[in-house]
Formats: structure tokens, C-alpha cells, sequence
């Protein structure tokens, strides 16, 4: 391997020649890391459930769902991709990266389970101007939720696990009831979700 193989790649390089792959990579560390596929048709649905949602209740926002082809920047030249999320930043077309992504979703599979729970969460936990974390088990009614009031403030956790409970998206000011992204799928059941044990 020369060594212009392990040179950190740009965020140019590394959008330029995603664009020629079949799968979604992220950016990790400098270079490119497979994102796992493979997801269920349960962890699919609830993502379907989620962009859905948000659509509806953010036309006519200035705010946009995204998908998980669309990018957050965690930190310089670091690329994430989440399940889903809210970016409120100015639309640039041709542009790869949220330019103020505000909230994020993660739905958990048991491959990237404990990342998603730990790194990523840390990750975004430290991106400026982000102000919702929403982490969704998909086998069962359990939902955690991280927000904070002000951009520099304390994060606040919500576990919320009945389909009567709704996630209150305060910076975009709308809500998103967990009937909604559980819809179509029968309640699991077994011990409680680790979600419900996380610290902010």
C-alpha cells in the first residue's frame, strides 16, 4: 500500500468516489467504513414510519427529513449516516452533508446495536446545533430520547415505551407519537430494552 493510500481522504475525495459505489459508506477516521446491510423488514418498516411522519408534519417547514443516503458531518471529516433525520440548514441541492442537522434517528440492529448505542451516540452528543437524539428498538416498544434546550446545554433522556407516548421534537416544534413508528407491528416483549438504561 503506497502511502497516498493512507492518507486521510477529503470530504471531496471520499463524496466523489461514493457516488461510483453501490453500497453507503461512511467516513471514519479518514477513510471509508461499509455501512452493515442486510436490515430486516422490521427495522426497514420502522424507518419508512419515521421519514413518513416527519414529511407530513414538516411541509411547509423550513425544516427537511432526510434519509440515511443523506450525511451528517459529527466532526471535520468524520461522515455518519443516520437511519434518518431533520436538517434545517439552507437547501443546497448538489450538496452530500446536512448543513444543520437538528435531529437524528438511529434505529438499533443487533450488528451495529452497541455502536450506535455508544460511539455514535457520543458523537453526535458533541455536534453543535444538534438538539434531538432519537435511538428506537425495533423488536420491542422502547424508545430513548436525548434533548437539550439550547445548543451548549445538558442533555435530558426520555425513555418512552407505550404507543400512547409521543416524542416532542421541541426545536422543530412538532411531535411524533411512537403508535406512529411502531405502526403495523405487533408489541414485543422479553426483559427491558438497554435503551431504558442509558445515561445522557
Amino acid at each position: 500500500m503506497s502511502a497516498a493510500d493512507m492518507r486521510p481522504w477529503s470530504l471531496g475525495d471520499f463524496f466523489a468516489w461514493q457516488e461510483r459505489q453501490d453500497a453507503r459508506y461512511e467516513l471514519v477516521g479518514g477513510f471509508p467504513v461499509r455501512m452493515m446491510t442486510g436490515a430486516s423488514n422490521r427495522h426497514d418498516d420502522i424507518v419508512v414510519n419515521i421519514i413518513t411522519g416527519l414529511g407530513v408534519r414538516l411541509r411547509g417547514k423550513p425544516c427537511r427529513p432526510f434519509t440515511a443516503d443523506g450525511a451528517v458531518e459529527t466532526f471535520p471529516g468524520q461522515i455518519r449516516r443516520p437511519d434518518a433525520g431533520i436538517d434545517c440548514g439552507k437547501r443546497e441541492p448538489d450538496a452530500y452533508v446536512a448543513a444543520k442537522p437538528t435531529v437524528v434517528f438511529e434505529v438499533l440492529s443487533p450488528s451495529t446495536r452497541e455502536f450506535d448505542r455508544i460511539q455514535k451516540l457520543e458523537e453526535y452528543r458533541a455536534l453543535p446545533g444538534l438538539r434531538h437524539i432519537v435511538i428506537v428498538e425495533p423488536k420491542r416498544l422502547a424508545v430513548l430520547h436525548l434533548s437539550r434546550m439550547a445548543n451548549d446545554g445538558p442533555w435530558v433522556s426520555e425513555a418512552l415505551g407505550s404507543r400512547s407516548d409521543v416524542i416532542h421534537l421541541a426545536a422543530v416544534d412538532i411531535e411524533l407519537p411512537l403508535d406512529e413508528i411502531y405502526a403495523g407491528m405487533v408489541d414485543g416483549g422479553g426483559e427491558n430494552s438497554d435503551l431504558e438504561r442509558e445515561k445522557p
